[in-house]
């Protein structure tokens, strides 16, 4: 039998945190766990004032994961998580403090992913980017933004409620290398967030400062559509090094499109380059090509605004089935050619130094 994923947490269930009683696990100390063949890899955060008593901690995650029948090499390691900003203060009729941009804690990047207008793939394209680049080495984390209405629980395959060991920090879920925090997480499926503008706008903030992201090269925000209170409140209270718009050919998409980069550059966060997507479609039965919403729009766009095209993706039914299976298509079939559209952009990103 395979080493697996929870064959691996089985056994640190089986460690207790000396401070809370419970599980290492269920303590949500143990972070970043990675099972790689035979290799395991795994890192316990921890207040650096009680470094000591995790000593003997460390040690025992270590030997009960060595035992497993197939693990080769195991790597724990105690770190210090940073400490967190405290939650805003959005109370009404008392306005809240003046901030400028700040880091997000053991954030390196952040990256937008955005719209002028919904339906056009956004949350697709930010959920296949960020596993392909956790497939290019980085430690990547993905905020679904979005939080009217949130799907990245599903196209990541992520379900449970995150866990907060002191009723403040949150820590968020994992699946296939990204570290996903969601609005979807917190509700239950098909329940409406009924929500105005200040609660809205609480809520991001929490997601972004009393998350516990860990050590991330790389945050993927899925924006909403549109250029409403979430966009505004990413760029005004985190440092966004960039965007990247997603749109579809035609031109009614491409207006709303411009209005995404007009308020970036309002905003004063760079635009990154822009993606066209549901591009082309290749008939699997007969072959023949068809642009159903037209083709070249956002490459013409790109080129009048300056700014990269960093893929054309097509329209095909993989990447549907894939994302509603909780699979994105760089998972579900990496060689695929349509996966190979976002390794490339990947690629593109981490050559850049984006992410």
């Amino acid at each position: 039998m395979s080493l697996t994923r929870e064959t691996v947490l089985a056994a640190l269930k089986t460690i207790s945190d000396p401070i809370s009683g419970e599980d290492i696990v269920g303590a949500g100390i143990m972070r970043a766990l990675t099972v790689e063949g035979a290799e395991v890899r795994f890192v316990l955060e921890i207040d650096p004032a009680q470094a000591e008593a995790y000593g003997p901690v460390r040690d025992g995650a270590e030997k009960v994961v060595s035992a497993l029948a197939g693990v080769d090499k195991v790597s724990a390691l105690l770190t210090g998580h940073a400490a967190k900003a405290p939650p805003p203060d959005l109370k009404p009729g008392k306005p809240a403090q003046p901030q400028g941009p700040q880091k997000i804690p053991g954030v390196d990047r952040i990256i937008a992913v955005a719209s002028g207008k919904g339906g056009v793939g956004k949350s697709t394209v930010s959920a296949n980017l960020a596993c392909a680049l956790a497939a290019q080495g980085r430690r990547v984390g993905l905020l679904d933004a979005d939080v009217y209405g949130p799907s990245q629980p599903r196209m990541l395959g992520i379900s449970g409620r995150p866990a907060s060991p002191d009723g403040k920090t949150i820590l968020p879920m994992r699946n296939h290398g990204v570290t996903m925090m969601s609005m979807g997480l917190m509700t239950n499926e098909g329940q409406a967030v009924v929500w105005r503008g200040p609660m809205l706008m609480g809520a991001l903030q929490q997601m972004m400062m009393q998350v516990q992201w860990g050590a991330l090269d790389v945050l993927i925000v899925d924006l909403p559509p549109g250029t409403g209170d979430v966009q505004m409140t990413l760029a005004q209270k985190a440092e966004v090094d960039g965007a990247i718009i997603v749109s579809t050919p035609q031109d009614i998409a491409l207006i709303d499109a411009r209005k995404g980069i007009d308020m970036f550059n309002q905003l004063h966060v760079p635009i990154l380059g822009m993606i066209e997507n549901m591009s082309t479609h290749i008939c699997s039965n007969c072959g023949h090509e068809e642009h159903i919403f037209g083709h070249g729009g956002v490459a013409a766009e790109a080129a009048k605004l300056n700014v990269p095209l960093l893929a054309e993706v097509p329209l095909h039914l993989d990447v549907r089935l894939a994302s509603d299976s909780g699979a994105p298509i760089v998972v579900a079939k990496p060689d695929s050619p349509q996966a190979q559209v976002f390794h490339a952009i990947a690629r593109t990103l981490v050559d850049r130094g984006a992410a």
